[in-house]
């Protein structure tokens, strides 16, 4: 007979044996590693740790939302890696980075809607196999005054991955804003009328991944609960994890057998938000147009 605590052993080291198997395809360069951080404001983060996470995860691809920066007001020595930044034109606020150790075959900034690119959210990089899309997308804010403005915008980027993923794949990172279900926050009922949490943003979460594209990490986790990316600085709210999943990589669903992991760091501090991780098998020209 095997007990519990046997069978709980056998699991613990098969998961070990995993891990080391995807970091020696990592370092022989079999999976490429992918970063997403709302940072919160960069030039705090970088007093709260932000430099030394970075050294040590050592992404191919690293992006960051909420930078709140104007163009020249930090810089960074990030040696082995181009830089992309996309600034709002209103001062501290909003804003994106992009930090790669591979180089792009091209960079926009936006999505090309002069309504929807004043305020820094999206910088798309193209690579030969796929597009990496960091976004940051707008908050409908207290007493959801800005709900209508969101519907739109997701309505517009919605139709910007649609019309990249019919070029080649799509991975689009970053602080979505919304938790999509109730597994995704805390306190779902104490959240329903409140921004992240509408029935109408949740709505179009549901209408994105219909359109063609997977949450990764509910592809892999689907019944992970506790699993958050931001907390509320009050009520020692990160402290009790009392948390929402607001922060997401977003891929193509004919990349979906191609995610190694999903992860959410949420032992690394310096901002409200917390990195999360993606692993996925380095592309093959190949998949740049297989369904």
């Amino acid at each position: 007979m095997i007990f519990n605590s046997e069978i709980e052993i056998q699991i613990e080291e098969a998961s070990l044996l995993k891990r080391l198997s995807v970091i020696s395809a990592i370092e022989r360069g079999l999976i490429m590693k992918l970063v997403s951080w709302n940072v919160n404001g960069l030039r705090a983060c970088l007093n709260k740790g932000f430099l030394e996470y970075f050294k040590d995860i050592d992404a191919d691809i690293f992006s960051i939302q909420e930078t709140k920066l104007q163009e020249g007001q930090v810089e960074l020595d990030l040696n082995g890696y181009e830089q992309y930044w996309n600034c709002a034109v209103k001062k501290g606020y909003s804003g994106t980075a992009v930090f790669t150790k591979h180089t792009p075959l091209s960079v926009a900034y936006g999505m090309g809607i002069e309504e929807h690119d004043q305020e820094g959210r999206i910088i798309t990089l193209e690579f030969e196999n796929f597009y990496l899309v960091n976004v940051y997308t707008p908050n409908s804010q207290r007493g959801l005054t800005r709900l209508d403005y969101r519907m739109k915008w997701e309505d517009a980027f919605r139709d910007y991955l649609l019309k990249l993923d019919a070029k080649k794949p799509v991975i689009s990172c970053g602080d979505k804003n919304v938790a999509h279900k109730e597994i995704d926050l805390k306190n779902p009922k104490n959240n329903r009328t409140n921004a992240g949490f509408t029935d109408e943003e949740r709505q179009k979460m549901t209408e994105l991944l219909e359109a063609g594209f997977v949450d990764s990490f509910r592809h892999l986790y689907p019944d992970k609960e506790g699993a958050y990316t931001w907390w509320s600085y009050m009520f020692k709210a990160r402290e009790r994890n009392i948390g929402w999943r607001i922060d997401y990589f977003i891929v193509s669903d004919r990349f979906r057998n191609h995610i190694v992991d999903s992860m959410i760091d949420s032992h690394v501090l310096g901002s409200d938000h917390c990195p999360i991780v993606l692993e996925i098998n380095r592309l093959q020209p190949k998949w740049s147009t297989a369904y």
